[in-house]
């Protein structure tokens, strides 16, 4: 990149030019200065002048009369009494938060271009399908048709949303769903574009076109999911009219009925909005500071205080409330009079070696389950089978042993006997737990549940989430009785079960109608349109896709949602404190402007009076870098 690139960037040369002002401000503070010129005009000139320009052209175009204004005040008030380190001071702090804000919108484009780049580019079509002068071409997913015959090898990304018609596979559906649970699929179940096949070939029949495919649908609910938010506005900038017009009414009066400039040059002085403009910026950087420390990354400072106006949070169940991962939960032998007694430790032991080849997630789930517990070393197995969609069979020694869904043993004749079925499998099943029997030369041995498992500190969050006045909403694409199970487990009450992304939203638009505030938390790319739709977005950066930590507001960098209390609860802290700090400097601002008119004051007590409100505001503010909420 050469020099005229490099300064056509914004970011990069903003970043520059406050990197070389905050040098500019430590060489003033040790003295040293060019030609006798203090370096803090480098300061003001570098970061001062755009603010000027941005107040100017506001003030030119739309009459905006915003923190702008009262930074551009504050700076040249500052210089008239020469006050350049005040003046630097203010130019920079602002510089900075502008830059910050900046880089946070380039971020959240960047997270949408990144949704865009998952959609399939190509598939493979079938021409002449089931005739002698069938063949095969790669072809571009726009110019696939509904209707056309496509083939999807392992691996590979579904083009366009269709239905198989012949094979079986596995697919990852979790760019959909969020479930982290891979789905069989047989002939005649639907697919969908942007979703994974992860192990078996099959032949598809495109039933939509690429750009009406449930993919290209969830890009366009988050490019326009975002909400006509409620207008936030800081508290420095709820005073800025009040604050100009009083204060140049005040020193143009002080002027004409006492005739003595130092005094209006005073007032303007005493009036500039140090501490006013620092209230805000402190209290939001010490508020990121310490959520930054718990593992809490808060995207743009105006979220803390759409935070503190949150009454309802809104939960996905995978990966928030549960950890996001199949474990196993449960291993079941079959034992009766006429069978040899198997214990779940000898049990688990045989599915696990039969397993052991796989690379089906389930599968992996089920072996890390054994080696964790035991130090016996898996039993080798021979003939290593996987039937997709159904289950596994190998030889062990000289049995074999097999192990799959009710479908799988149906075809192998063998027989799971009833009673087991209503005693111990059914209520599982109804929890949204997964199945897997086991069986030995055709003898049914007993089964083995997997299923996401709730977090452990789950009930204590959404209880303290109650106790700050914030409610719970449970919304999940699990099925009713799953729904209700997790709910009731961690005291929510509100829930909605069998959701797909459009749904999500449904329901937040339906809160927000109730003139609620609403955060929404959660993992996973089908969960983004809800984030961005939210009043305030949370998406967790451990287990969570990168797509919906970008369109997310906040993200739980350190996965752990034990600090969500604590989220809200700095939050209206930080609030609170911004707006005692507002308060004692518009009291100290009007205390001094008083003292100026009556001549009590002069410029160089006027602006120590400013700086010593500044700087104890600066210390109030700070304070919330060591807040715990208990």
């Amino acid at each position: 990149m050469n020099i005229k690139e490099f300064f056509q960037d914004d970011e990069k040369r903003d970043l520059l030019f406050i990197l070389i002002s905050i040098i500019a401000v430590i060489l003033s503070l040790l003295g040293i200065s060019l030609f006798g010129i203090d370096l803090m005009w480098i300061t003001i000139i570098f970061c001062g002048f755009p603010i000027f320009i941005e107040a100017a052209v506001g003030l030119y175009t739309e009459f905006d009369i915003k923190a702008d204004v009262l930074v551009t005040i504050a700076i040249i008030s500052s210089i008239l009494i020469g006050e350049l380190f005040a003046a630097g001071v203010i130019a920079i702090i602002m510089a900075i938060g502008g830059f910050l804000e900046e880089y946070t919108v380039s971020k959240t484009r960047a997270g949408i271009e990144k949704l865009i780049d998952l959609s399939p580019t190509k598939g493979s079509i079938i021409r002449n399908y089931n005739q002698d002068s069938e063949t095969e071409e790669e072809i571009a997913a726009e110019l696939i048709n509904v209707g056309d015959i496509l083939k999807v090898l392992p691996g590979e990304v579904i083009p366009v949303d269709g239905e198989i018609i012949r094979g079986e596979s596995s697919i990852d559906q979790s760019v959909m769903t969020g479930e982290s649970i891979p789905v069989d699929k047989v002939v005649g179940d639907e697919v969908f574009s942007g979703t994974i096949n992860l192990y078996g070939s099959f032949i598809m029949k495109a039933t939509k076109k690429g750009e009406d495919s449930s993919l290209q649908k969830l890009i366009t609910l988050v490019e326009s999911a975002n909400p006509e938010n409620a207008e936030v506005v800081k508290s420095a900038d709820r005073w800025a009219s009040f604050i100009v017009v009083v204060a140049f009414i005040c020193a143009i009066l002080t002027l004409i009925f006492t005739a003595e400039i130092i005094r209006a040059v005073t007032i303007l002085v005493v009036f500039c909005p140090c501490a006013l403009v620092l209230a805000t910026p402190t209290a939001i950087m010490a508020s990121i500071g310490n959520l930054t420390k718990v593992g809490i990354l808060v995207k743009e400072g105006i979220s803390i205080e759409k935070l503190a106006k949150i009454d309802q949070i809104i939960f996905d169940k995978t990966g928030t409330l549960t950890y996001g991962k199949p474990t196993v939960t449960k291993v079941i032998p079959y034992n009766n009079e006429i069978s040899d007694e198997l214990s779940e430790k000898e049990l688990i032991h045989l599915l696990a070696s039969l397993e052991s080849p796989s690379e089906h997630p389930l599968a992996k789930a089920i072996t890390k389950f054994y080696k964790d517990k035991n130090e016996k070393a898996l039993y080798k197995v021979t003939n290593f089978e996987m039937i997709i969609g159904k289950g596994v069979k190998a030889n062990l020694n000289d049995s074999t042993l097999c192990a799959g869904n009710e479908e799988f043993f149906n075809s192998l004749n063998i027989d799971i006997p009833h009673d087991f079925i209503e005693e111990n499998i059914s209520q599982y099943l109804n929890q949204g737990s997964t199945v897997i029997y086991i069986s030995c030369d055709g003898k049914f041995l007993g089964a083995v549940f997997l299923s996401d498992v709730l977090r452990d500190d789950a009930f204590d969050i959404v209880r303290q989430l109650h106790k700050l006045g914030v409610d719970s909403t449970l919304l999940t694409g699990d099925n009713k009785e799953a729904a209700e199970q997790i709910a009731h487990t961690v005291d929510i009450v509100d829930l909605k079960y069998n959701c797909l992304p459009e749904d999500k939203i449904s329901k937040i638009r339906e809160l927000q109608s109730n003139n609620k505030k609403i955060a929404m938390i959660g993992d996973g790319i089908n969960d983004a349109p809800a984030l961005r739709q939210a009043d305030i977005g949370i998406s967790m950066g451990g287990v969570g896709s990168d797509i919906s930590i970008e369109a997310s507001d906040v993200c739980l960098v350190s996965d752990d949602i034990k600090y969500i209390p604590h989220l809200f609860a700095l939050s209206r802290k930080t609030i609170k404190t911004i707006n005692r700090g507002i308060a004692f400097a518009l009291g100290l601002n009007i205390l001094a402007t008083v003292l100026a008119m009556l001549g009590w004051l002069g410029p160089i007590g006027g602006a120590f009076v400013h700086n010593i409100g500044s700087v104890i505001v600066i210390i109030y503010s700070s304070l919330l870098l060591i807040f715990e909420y208990k």
